[in-house]
């Protein structure tokens, strides 16, 4: 009894013994595969393919086929050539077994390409990736509010300072400097130390802050 099957893009007749190398496949040698896209079995023919039929082989190895040379050359002012080679990857497998129906409850792997595993493996995980990015994506947004809150609550508007816009104010938040109070007690050391932290070059003592803050502070 032969078949004709499909795999890989292209249709084999086959018969149970016949050696045959196709596109890759992701097994192993040794594994049994089961190839369920049966177009033909005997006079039987499939509209496109037979529910239950298949066809079983036995994985030998994974080979690759012979060489093929590619060879451009452009005839051009700035002329190029390029010559290529490129061996396409194989899978050696024996036909075992034609199955002309009962083939969907063999239980043997299916056999399916190298590159379409990894596509649905892909396809099939990409949801739950995202799914797990999105959860502390969501968790961080709904902490920064938090935190704004709690600097808002009891902080001075240090804005009020010279110089002190929106983008210096959020610096001097994230240095834990909320209130008047903490400018007020600077000493110079302390000075110093911030205008290297938050690189404010000498804004400090130029703009008067520690006087301001003072003042502001009563």
């Amino acid at each position: 009894m032969f078949a004709v099957m499909k795999t890989g893009g292209k249709q084999y007749k086959v018969q149970a013994g016949d050696m045959l190398r196709v596109e890759k496949l992701a097994a192993t040698a040794g594994e049994t595969v089961q190839f369920n896209e049966i177009l033909m079995v005997g006079s039987t023919v499939g509209a496109p393919t037979i529910d239950g039929a298949g066809v079983q082989a036995e994985v030998i190895d994974q080979i690759k086929g012979d060489k093929v040379i590619n060879f451009v050359k452009r005839r051009r002012k700035h002329s190029s050539k390029r010559t290529k080679g490129h061996r396409q990857q194989l899978t050696l497998v024996k036909i075992t077994e034609i199955l002309e129906k009962g083939a969907d409850k063999s239980g043997v792997k299916a056999a399916i390409g190298a590159g379409s595993v990894s596509g649905a493996a892909i396809a099939a995980a990409a949801p739950a990736k995202k799914a797990k990015k999105a959860a502390p994506k969501k968790e961080e947004k709904a902490a920064k509010p938090a935190k704004a809150a709690k600097a808002a609550a009891g902080a001075d508007d240090l804005k009020e300072l010279s110089g002190v816009g929106p983008a210096l104010e959020k610096k001097l938040h994230a240095a834990g400097v909320t209130t008047f109070a903490q400018i007020a007690g600077w000493g110079a050391d302390d000075i110093a130390e911030m205008d290297e932290k938050l690189s404010f070059k000498g804004r400090i003592e130029r703009e008067g802050w520690v006087d301001q803050a003072k003042k502001l502070a009563k």
